[in-house]
């Protein structure tokens, strides 16, 4: 009986929370088809979540495919097939690794940022006066926030790519002198389109997850400045529990969709 006490409350209010999200997100689908569309929005958060991520991309995305190619290239040396790094790395950045660190970055960047903003505004009362004011309160803060996400996730994903292959190609190639022609040419024949799509479609996908989950904690944030933080620090750990799960779910599926 006292255990039932104490989680019986946790479970009804997880509950409840589960059931919030998504009358959010039904609703948030539905400001995405109403007017007015206010793209000046959307562009100030491309500029935001894009244009000013880019340098933490870049150096991530070299960073990770520098020491993914050291690792790599120790171990294969074993079976004097140096010549196959470019092409693994390539095609783990693409499939899995471009998408996941570029959406987990953006978390730490952009996402404690959304929720910390909108749950400022729902702090101080700003969302209550958009609603006087008959401005639906989501289609104004949201909805730019995930559309600018689900464009701007697959173009720094791309990014991440081919600054990753270039960190690979410094560490081979110049460092660990690999056979420069051997290297790119056994990357062209393994590394197919396939893989660098399914690498976007990974990274739409989170970007809408990320974005939704980060925004729905800022909207229902309460009880003042430590609230805010609060909802800023649950956002966090969801959304990026929440990109594995997806990317784990999305990767079976492209498995036997995509690649079979």
């Amino acid at each position: 009986m006292k255990y039932r006490g104490i989680l019986l409350p946790k479970i009804i209010d997880a509950l409840e929370q589960l059931g919030q999200f998504w009358l959010f997100v039904v609703e948030m689908f539905k400001q995405m088809v109403r007017r007015p569309f206010r793209w000046y929005l959307v562009a100030e958060q491309l500029e935001k979540i894009g244009v000013y991520s880019v340098p933490i991309i870049l150096l991530s995305s070299l960073t990770i495919g520098m020491i993914f190619s050291l690792q790599l290239g120790s171990f294969l040396s074993m079976f004097r097939a140096e010549m196959l790094v470019g092409a693994a790395v390539a095609k783990t950045l693409s499939r899995e690794l471009a998408p996941v660190v570029t959406a987990l970055m953006l978390i730490a960047r952009n996402g404690s940022a959304m929720t910390a903003e909108i749950g400022t505004m729902r702090a101080t009362e700003q969302i209550d006066a958009m609603e006087t004011m008959s401005v639906n309160p989501i289609q104004y803060l949201t909805v730019p926030r995930v559309i600018a996400s689900i464009l701007a996730f697959p173009v720094l994903t791309a990014i991440a790519n081919i600054v990753g292959v270039l960190g690979s190609y410094f560490i081979s190639v110049l460092v660990r002198k690999v056979d420069k022609a051997g290297f790119l040419d056994q990357m062209y024949s393994y590394v197919d389109p396939v893989d660098i799509i399914s690498g976007f479609i990974k990274a739409a996908v989170m970007g809408l997850l990320v974005s939704t989950i980060c925004c729905f904690y800022g909207y229902y944030a309460k009880g003042g400045s430590r609230g805010v933080g609060d909802a800023a620090t649950k956002a966090v750990v969801v959304s990026s529990v929440g990109i594995l799960v997806a990317d784990y779910i999305m990767a079976d599926i492209m498995l036997k969709v995509l690649f079979d």
